[in-house]
């Protein structure tokens, strides 16, 4: 197989090498100029070197502006899956895009981050076309635990941006109930053991809590980028007229602390003006 991976972040980088290491032929393009192997800085060459282009990017802008870079050089031969976390309306456009351009699109974000990415065990949502979903899933196997079918094009992109929802609400949660517990003499290893026994424990609770106490927030998932993709939520939601009050407040403050200079931190940074 014959792919390009566009996006050479913490998540993309790793899916390539993954892909590579299976026995697929890899380019890898990124915006900024990286040195790594079969890397090719120009995006359109990138796309005429693979059948599958596959995308890792940051936003939608990232990926509309990419995409009418590679759209001359787009034939029917072309299989296009995007795994960066978008807005829907960029998602369905790109669909229409593909369409016109007689090649093949699937809607495939995909959760878990550094660590899942560099096992390949990402799970991804993917929605379109059943047969195209079914080649998705035979491409996307070196780099996932789990794939999930969701159906008519679009639905992973709402999944995927609700799912981050709870993602950023809980890490909020969690901050404040840490900063109750630590300011009123409760030690960080009872506040630990009290949580991730306690019912409201998740996968996530456990995986993020360590270094939220610690104060690491070494970077998995960006507090901008959790940033990003709340924007999304709430303009999703208000298509629908839904009031998403609590995704508000945390979307609001992650843009406070984002413009404090913690953007570029994981968003478990949440937690550290707690702790400062």
């Amino acid at each position: 197989m014959n792919i390009t991976v566009f996006g050479m972040g913490i998540i993309g980088s790793r899916c390539a090498d993954n892909w590579q290491q299976s026995g697929a032929n890899v380019t890898r393009w990124n915006r900024t100029a990286k040195e790594l192997p079969t890397f090719v800085a120009d995006a359109a060459t990138a796309a005429r070197a693979s059948e599958v282009l596959s995308f890792y990017l940051k936003d939608a802008k990232a990926l509309r502006a990419v995409f009418e870079q590679i759209r001359p050089v787009l034939t029917a031969q072309h299989f296009l899956m995007n795994h960066s976390t978008i807005d829907l309306p960029t998602t369905l456009w790109l669909a229409e895009q593909c369409a016109a351009a007689g090649c093949t699109f699937v809607d495939a974000p995909f959760t878990g981050s550094k660590i899942a990415a560099g096992e390949g065990k990402l799970m991804y949502y993917l929605a379109g076309d059943d047969a195209a979903i079914a080649r998705a899933e035979t491409i996307l196997a070196p780099t996932a635990s789990a794939m999930i079918r969701m159906g008519a094009m679009g639905n992973a992109t709402v999944v995927k941006l609700s799912t981050n929802l709870i993602a950023a609400c809980q890490i909020q949660a969690l901050s404040e109930a840490m900063a109750l517990c630590l300011k009123h003499g409760i030690s960080k290893e009872s506040f630990a053991n009290a949580i991730t026994q306690h019912g409201t424990a998740s996968a996530l609770t456990k995986m993020k809590l360590p270094g939220m106490l610690a104060g690491d927030f070494d970077t998995h998932f960006s507090l901008d980028n959790m940033r990003k993709d709340s924007v999304y939520a709430l303009e999703l939601a208000g298509t629908q007229s839904l009031e998403l009050p609590a995704m508000h407040t945390v979307s609001r403050r992650m843009t406070e602390l984002c413009e404090s200079g913690l953007a570029e931190n994981d968003y478990t940074a949440l937690a550290k003006p707690y702790l400062d």
